[in-house]
């Protein structure tokens, strides 16, 4: 029989601290022999008087025995109800002194509360606790009223009965207070099992978590609303392991970010605070393809970064998420890809410029009709070669530069319609022109011009015969409104989200044999942006197209 167990069974688990049982029984039994101890102090005539008879004795000797036996037998190798025999015992033996110092001491029967309360918060059924703590005080005092004579005895079993009452009431007190407390303790410990449950449901999913964080290839970090970092997961910390100054082994702290070797596209200047993506996540600012190089060149990594920020149910600003995307490979193969194109373009250029000189000084001469003709396509064809090979340089130059002044737009806008007027009546198409003249904007004529010719052409190129193209421009709020719109063949939403990347055609395109290199809409979008401004396209398959190009009207310019 564990100890533990037998602890239980006694009913007080723990025993204010005490763990042994043959040491719990004995504290159990000390109220009852120290109160008898001090009565005996208090009043050693009367109790003289009892200790005299017989069945004082009787008594004295039983309460010492019962003493000894809490203190001496091993009750850890009994049951746990073993111990349960010493109250029992404690009610015979009250009984004894009851009988002995009737007249003397008549309270001694107060004294069956004590072992009423250990059978009480013992772990014995209530319908035998209920039982005892009634029975008990009545039985053990049978002696007593048989001992008294026939007058006495209505009063001596009214005093068993309201004895027994007592105790009775004293039982059912100790059962309802316990039975609350052990309700109560149920319901703690089925609480603390529910939060043990979350708990370690908690910790499973952190792993979990942290295993996915450390499984993906690209580096995440969630900050909070002041700046203290709540994750990094692994493939970060190698990150700016990468990018930290030299002697500096600890970057991951909530500072860190400003002692990383952080710079722009160029590998070479250093990026500005402000510019750095978790300042810039701390702002509360959200973002995407925000390209920072980590550490120095030539063996630095460019990393493309994306923030979001985390709200609050009142709309407060919580903390974000930042994450990195490698990017390395792709932008040294498009690098790589842009110096090819402006190689090899460059090359073509050269020749081609040649070629079309020549033809020019065999057109100035006298040809009979039909080789004049061909030398036309020759030259024709070849002005077409050197058009794509000039936007195939402009394509692979990664800058745009733009040189503002104050400039008419009509004055453009009519320019550009009428330089593609013979390309429109070829293809029989119609254009019209709405603009209020003059329309000031601070561009770059050229560039602008460049943009409206690349947009009136395709306008034309994708119209059917008998289509129209339309160009309007406003004022607006501060801004310059250009629209290009034609009735051409249009196109899917999915193909539209793409006209703008290089060397994208459309199948629809593709499939009609419409020549083209792909170049000029992102050319023309380069400009665009160059002037600080925007260009998009609206549009349905069957139902022809609307570039619109939005320009600051005070030319506020950005670097692109």
């Amino acid at each position: 029989m564990s100890e533990a167990r037998l602890i239980r069974g006694l009913g007080a688990p723990g025993g204010f601290g005490i763990r042994h049982p043959r040491a719990l029984v004995l504290a159990s039994q000390l109220p009852l022999t120290l109160l008898l101890a001090a009565g005996v102090a208090a009043a050693p005539a009367a109790w003289g008087l009892h200790l005299s008879s017989g069945w004082g004795q009787a008594a004295l000797a039983l309460h010492s025995l019962i003493f000894l036996a809490s203190g001496l037998v091993p009750w850890h190798r009994f049951g746990p109800l073993a111990s349960l025999t010493i109250p029992v015992l404690d009610l015979a033996a009250i009984g004894l002194s009851r009988l002995a110092a009737a007249e003397e001491l008549p309270g001694l029967g107060v004294l069956s509360v004590l072992p009423v309360v250990w059978i009480s918060v013992s772990r014995l059924s209530p319908a035998a606790v209920v039982s005892i703590s009634f029975l008990g005080p009545l039985l053990a005092g049978l002696p007593w009223y048989f001992a008294a004579g026939a007058e006495e005895r209505p009063g001596r079993i009214a005093s068993m009965v309201l004895l027994a009452l007592t105790t009775l009431a004293v039982s059912l007190a100790i059962q309802f207070v316990r039975a609350q407390v052990l309700r109560q303790q149920r319901k703690v410990e089925a609480k603390e099992a529910e939060l043990q449950a979350l708990l370690t449901e908690s910790r499973e999913r952190e792993r979990l978590l942290n295993a996915i964080l450390d499984t993906v290839d690209v580096g995440i970090v969630a900050i909070d609303a002041d700046g203290r970092r709540l994750l990094t997961n692994s493939w970060q910390t190698a990150l700016e392991a990468s990018a930290a100054p030299a002697g500096d082994d600890s970057p991951a702290d909530p500072g860190s970010e400003e002692r990383l070797l952080l710079t722009g596209r160029d590998q070479a200047t250093p990026l500005p605070a402000g510019r750095r993506p978790l300042r810039r996540a701390m702002g509360g600012e959200s973002f995407a393809d925000h390209l920072v190089c980590f550490g120095a060149a030539p063996g630095s990594r460019v990393v493309s970064t994306g923030a979001r920020p985390l709200k609050g149910d009142d709309g407060d600003f919580r903390g974000a998420v930042v994450v990195y995307n490698e990017v390395t490979g792709l932008v040294n193969a498009l690098a790589a890809k842009e110096d090819v194109v402006a190689t090899v373009s460059h090359e073509f250029r050269t020749p081609l410029t040649s070629i079309i000189g020549n033809l020019d000084l065999v057109l100035a001469e006298e040809l009979p009709l039909p080789v004049l003709r061909r030398i036309e396509v020759a030259q024709r064809n070849a002005e077409r070669l050197l058009a794509l090979v000039s936007d195939l340089l402009m394509s692979a130059n990664s800058a745009v530069h733009v040189q503002p002044r104050k400039t008419d737009l009509a004055g453009l806008v009519e320019a550009s319609l009428g330089s593609a007027q013979a390309h429109a009546q070829s293809s029989r198409v119609s254009l019209a022109m709405d603009v209020t003249a003059p329309l000031w904007a601070e561009v770059d004529p050229l560039r602008i011009g460049q943009a409206l010719d690349n947009l009136v052409s395709n306008a034309i190129k994708y119209s059917p015969h008998g289509g129209s193209v339309t160009v309007s421009a406003r004022a607006e709020g501060g801004r310059v409104l250009l629209r290009v719109e034609d009735s051409g063949i249009g196109m899917t939403a999915a193909d539209a989200g793409k006209i703008f990347t290089r060397f994208f055609r459309s199948p629809a395109v593709r499939d009609g044999a419409i020549p083209g290199a792909g170049l000029g809409l992102s050319i023309t979008k380069a400009i665009v942006e160059g002037h600080g401004g925007s260009i998009s396209c609206s549009t349905l398959p069957g139902r022809g197209s609307t570039f619109t190009v939005e320009l600051p009207a005070e030319g506020a310019l950005r670097a692109f």
